[in-house]
């Protein structure tokens, strides 16, 4: 007999070799229907895969994401299948669940799929679900998955199993199909109802540009029909408020091949828009303490092999720069924390100044594969919000309260509502991948623990998502769309003062290490501007829209009295733009609410006679006729509820 924990605490006899499925059985018919996979002492698994000693389980529906996955992986072998069936001699590579979806890297020779090819697979995989095929688990011998996957063959699965611990290696089949996987997956494939290929891209063997160009087929399934169009709908929303597409309608940012791949190039109303971010940001950093610093964009490289980032990032950064003077060699910066440490090095340190609190808005560079790069989501060159806090071991947990303070404000002011704090953590089983004493990563995982639970924040914890030289806390945010994304970010750090032998003197007159804190609230400048479009579709909070009221006379007639309107609301802070254009005012209006700017003010003879204007709100319609004065009030008023910065104080 074994014993089960369930989430709730119960526990319950079984017979060693019991399923998830069988569990789920004995709590009730509608359950087991439900369910798609089962959590065994925090390893998802197959529902039919026995349980033969005591363990932890919990029941994964479609609403979790462990359940969703195994739904998507299974989905990704039927495309597989499919694609097996349709093009012969097919080579594949890997077929991973992700986020939303799944996908499969996959050799096709001297073919090529297209977007017209689609329909047919998709119902191919719909035929093959419909024959509820079982998917079968079966551990094999690392000789016996290399005569099944040769390297004439199947290079990609050889080379895959090569890089395996023979004991540790199994296939799955459904249909025809068998595939070198870990599982888990569906106990078959009867349960997807709905498929849709979204895109196909090429991908890079093993993310490598040195190999063969793959293609990469993505897409997604659901258990209901609904549930697709629903996801469709949506994906047609992403389209109206992809960042890309409203950052060049609006003029806010371009690129340029001259200037490089991954390089934006910020437009004055971006400029703007970015500026007014940072001002904001700096303003709630001055009331906590902090201090702005600058720092160059290259260092030498001896910098950061001293910080640990050379060895850690050296292969994936820019080439070093080397200069006429012989061994010289310097680096694009691809981190701020370096810089910081030596300027906390410039002058002898005691407790009585710490905690010391440097901020920047520095400009890293990282050299990402061309394929990756995104708009502005992912880039070469981008703008961290950084900081970084020198305390006292005592001060360490108040100080990581305070930023999670600034975090919420921020989401607060900018209208992010929906969001989980993950508690990334190092990965026990593969300590290599990190600096630092055990003893160092212990006390920092449990200061970030312990000031989550006392900000009451809700939380997961994500083991093995740590950063190389510290635990942190990644605020995932969901946007309007239900998108997922990583936003501000806090590390406890240990290991860079050690490295760069930082030092305070204690009240006990005796030298002692700081603890530093890494915090950038917004992540990167360009992210965060380009989740804020996306999120708000272009429609900025009023005191962050690059142009916050434009002035549309009805004819050339008064275009005097417009100007001078402008040049009023100028004065007051307000910014203000003038349509002077020779078209009908119905155009004007049109031409300015796709703008996306969010007051008009319509003049024409009447408010020429009193000093009025007739104001419109940019999707609402008319709001009436305002004088001058009365309407600047209501519209600084409406601006200070937006973002009153007395809310921030600590």
């Amino acid at each position: 007999m074994i014993t089960v924990t369930f989430p709730d605490g119960r526990t319950r006899q079984y017979e060693s070799g019991i399923t998830g499925y069988e569990i789920a059985q004995g709590v009730s018919p509608r359950l087991a229907a439900d369910v798609l996979a089962v959590g065994v002492n925090g390893e998802t698994c197959d529902l039919h895969r026995p349980i033969t000693a005591d363990a932890a389980i919990k029941l994964y529906k479609w609403d979790d994401v462990e359940g969703r996955h195994t739904f998507w992986h299974t989905s990704s072998h039927l495309l597989a299948e499919a694609l097996q069936t349709l093009y012969p001699g097919v080579k594949f590579g890997i077929g991973p669940a992700i986020e939303n979806g799944f996908y499969y890297d996959v050799d096709l020779g001297d073919r090529a799929i297209t977007d017209a090819d689609l329909p047919a697979i998709e119902a191919k995989m719909l035929e093959f679900a419909r024959e509820k095929q079982a998917l079968s688990r079966r551990e094999v011998s690392k000789a016996e998955a290399l005569s099944v996957y040769t390297e004439q063959d199947d290079p990609y699965k050889n080379e895959l199993i090569r890089d395996l611990q023979d004991g540790a290696i199994t296939f799955y089949t459904n249909g025809h199909f068998t595939d070198l996987c870990r599982g888990p997956h569906l106990m078959d494939t009867s349960l997807i109802k709905a498929v849709k290929l979204t895109a196909i891209a090429g991908a890079y063997w093993r993310g490598n540009e040195k190999n063969k160009m793959l293609t990469r087929i993505y897409g997604i399934t659901f258990p209901q029909k609904k549930l697709l169009d629903e996801y469709l709908l949506m994906l047609e929303e992403a389209k109206k408020r992809d960042h890309r597409k409203i950052g060049k309608e609006l003029e806010l940012f371009a690129f340029s091949q001259r200037v490089g791949q991954g390089l934006p190039l910020w437009l004055p109303k971006g400029a703007a828009l970015r500026e007014r971010l940072e001002n904001f940001l700096k303003k709630v950093q001055k009331q906590y303490g902090y201090q702005q610093v600058i720092t160059p964009h290259i260092g030498q490289k001896e910098l950061y092999v001293t910080s640990g980032h050379y060895a850690k990032y050296g292969k994936d950064s820019f080439q070093p720069i080397h200069t006429p003077e012989e061994g010289e060699e310097f680096l694009l910066k691809p981190m701020n924390c370096p810089h910081h440490c030596e300027i906390y090095k410039t002058k002898p340190r005691t407790y009585r100044d710490l905690p010391l609190r440097l901020a920047e808005f520095g400009t890293v560079y990282r050299y990402e594969q061309s394929g990756e790069l995104h708009g502005l989501t992912r880039v070469r060159g981008f703008t961290q919000d950084d900081a970084h806090i020198f305390c006292r071991h005592d001060q360490l947990k108040e100080e990581f309260c305070k930023v999670i303070d600034i975090v919420l404000y921020i989401f607060k002011t900018l209208d992010f509502k929906d969001y989980i704090a993950q508690v990334s953590l190092r990965d026990p089983q593969n300590t290599e991948k990190y600096i630092g004493s055990d003893e160092n990563w212990e006390k920092a995982e449990q200061a970030i623990i312990e000031a989550a639970a006392e900000k009451g924040l809700q939380t997961v914890v994500e083991t093995g998502e740590a950063a190389f030289y510290g635990p942190k806390l990644d605020f995932m945010v969901r946007d309007a769309l239900g998108r997922k994304w990583q936003l501000g970010t806090i590390q406890v750090d240990y290991n860079l003062p050690e490295r760069f032998e930082l030092e305070y003197i204690g009240a006990d007159d005796k030298r002692h290490r700081p603890v530093m804190i890494h915090r950038a609230p917004f992540g990167s400048m360009e992210r965060f501007v380009a989740v804020l479009i996306e999120h708000t579709a272009g429609k900025f909070p009023l005191w962050l829209t690059p142009e916050q009221v434009v002035v549309l006379p009805v004819s050339e007639k008064y275009n005097a009295y417009a100007r001078t309107i402008v040049e009023n609301l100028e004065k007051h802070d307000v910014r203000a733009t003038l349509d002077d254009r020779n078209e009908k005012i119905g155009k004007k209006i049109r031409d300015n609410e796709l703008k996306r700017i969010p007051y008009l003010l319509v003049v024409g003879e009447k408010e020429a006679g009193s000093n009025a204007v007739a104001v419109r709100r940019q999707g609402e319609g008319d709001k009436g006729v305002m004088t001058l004065p009365d309407f600047v009030s209501f519209f600084l008023n409406e601006v200070q509820r937006q973002i009153d910065l007395k809310s921030s104080s600590k």
